[in-house]
């Protein structure tokens, strides 16, 4: 997709779900030896821990194209529909508030750059995760911005291909998105560390017929 589209838009909503049926997995154990779990989202059923197989092996074969020393930290995969809606509300709370002249669909709109509508959810469906680079040590590298930084937060630097970040910054995404786009993941390109297989998001930058994965209860 040469322009951005939010998760917000009709084309999104509109892409058909062919449910596969794989059922969640947690990258802790066995199946995700090796990949970095970063422990910032934990919770107490562990369910930011959990992906749906297909995207966990996507993320393996990517880590398995970086440098020598340098590792995926994977902080949030699966988020359950409740959590989700609740992140939705909340910042759509906080842009209301901050601009109480918008209309609905535009505080949706803003809102869908940094949560996703509940109902079309990537987290929600176990087909996203967030994640940065790490040293060797668990150290994370240089992207720009933190994880999650919001738009506000980071005036615009959260977007993959913002103007305004260093050059250091610039190459660690670079090379983040060169791996994960060569194992088959699409980004949200309002959020460098956002990155999807087999959800409505991917299926529509890709040209897929439908997505493999919708919404997922734990």
């Amino acid at each position: 997709m040469s322009e951005i589209i939010l998760m917000s838009d009709p084309r999104v909503a509109a892409v058909a779900v062919r449910e596969c049926g794989e059922r969640l997995l947690d990258v802790r154990g066995g199946r995700g030896h090796g990949l970095l779990v970063d422990q910032r989202k934990q919770d107490g059923t562990g369910a930011f821990a959990h992906l749906r197989p297909a995207v966990l092996d996507r993320l393996l074969d990517a880590q398995a194209q970086l440098p020598d020393g340098l590792r995926l930290l994977f902080v949030e995969g699966y988020r359950p529909p409740e959590l989700q809606s609740r992140y939705f509300d909340e910042y759509a709370a906080e842009l209301r508030a901050a601009n109480p002249d918008w209309p609905d669909d535009r505080v949706r709109s803003a809102t869908s750059r940094y949560v996703s509508p509940p109902e079309i959810a990537p987290h929600s469906a176990g087909a996203a995760v967030d994640l940065t680079l790490a040293d060797a040590d668990g150290r994370e590298l240089d992207l720009g911005t933190r994880v999650n930084a919001s738009p506000e937060e980071s005036a615009g630097a959260c977007y993959t291909d913002a103007d305004g970040i260093g050059a250091q910054a610039r190459a660690n995404r670079r090379l983040l998105g060169s791996v994960l786009t060569g194992a088959g993941l699409v980004n949200y390109p309002t959020e460098w560390w956002h990155w999807s297989y087999g959800d409505r998001y991917w299926a529509l930058a890709t040209g897929a017929p439908a997505a493999l994965f919708g919404p997922e209860s734990r």
